[in-house]
């Protein structure tokens, strides 16, 4: 299954990177698997970012959102405006 998966803000800045598509190995079916799995392949800023938020297909999903072929997932932390 291949996906590409956007970083926005810090997360962005952290990662060195806005965007990437991957082949994601099978068992990885939820948002939430997604993340586990970016962290285990180095991507450890998204297992201690703090209230991370994520969208799939550009809606607002939750951890326990599933995950197809072609779907465009991004993760980014909460932010404020003044």
């Amino acid at each position: 299954m291949s996906v590409k998966v956007l970083y926005f803000a810090g997360l962005r800045e952290a990662l060195g990177c806005a965007d990437e598509r991957l082949e994601l190995p099978a068992g990885v079916a939820t948002v939430g698997q997604l993340r586990d799995w970016l962290v285990s392949q180095g991507r450890g800023k998204l297992a201690s970012a703090k209230n991370l938020r994520c969208a799939v297909n550009q809606d607002m999903a939750g951890f326990e959102a599933a995950v197809a072929d072609g779907d465009e997932i991004a993760f980014f932390p909460p932010v404020t405006g003044g």
